[in-house]
């Protein structure tokens, strides 16, 4: 099974073969086409991410062997992209992994350079929410018995 640092450094690799920021854009949009629509009743208030220009839902639940399963959407096309970018990466692993793998698919494939700064802040505030989500899974499960 992939884990999340196997899954960003398929995404590095992948967007590392594309020349051109025009070309990255549009793999960007193509990626966020393909993401599974949030379900309307998970569009609230309480899933948004603060700090994002467009409207970004996040929601997090944990499956039967203690991993984390995101979803998520947006209102824009590029940041809808980014969306899934980010899923691809998290979805499906353990809290801790979540938390100790840091988004250097970032900077490596040059997004920190050619975003807009709103949307770099998106971002950053996208993976804070992820990030937010492993520590309070983290904190339940070890409530736990």
């Amino acid at each position: 099974m992939e884990n999340c640092q196997s899954r960003q450094q398929k995404i590095i690799n992948e967007f590392s073969a594309i020349h051109g920021w025009e070309a990255r854009y549009k793999k960007i949009i193509d990626i966020g086409k393909s993401l599974t629509p949030l379900a309307d009743e998970l569009k609230k208030d309480e899933l948004k991410v603060k700090g994002c220009q467009s409207q970004v839902w996040i929601h997090a639940s944990l499956d039967e062997k203690g991993r984390i399963l995101f979803q998520g959407d947006s209102d824009a096309l590029i940041v809808r992209g980014l969306v899934s970018l980010i899923l691809q990466i998290y979805s499906g692993c353990s809290p801790d992994e979540i938390l100790e793998i840091e988004p250097t698919f970032i900077k490596e494939i040059g997004l920190e350079s050619h975003l807009s700064p709103s949307r770099t802040n998106g971002l950053s505030a996208m993976i804070r929410q992820i990030k937010y989500y492993a520590a309070a899974f983290k904190a339940l499960q070890e409530r736990k018995p």
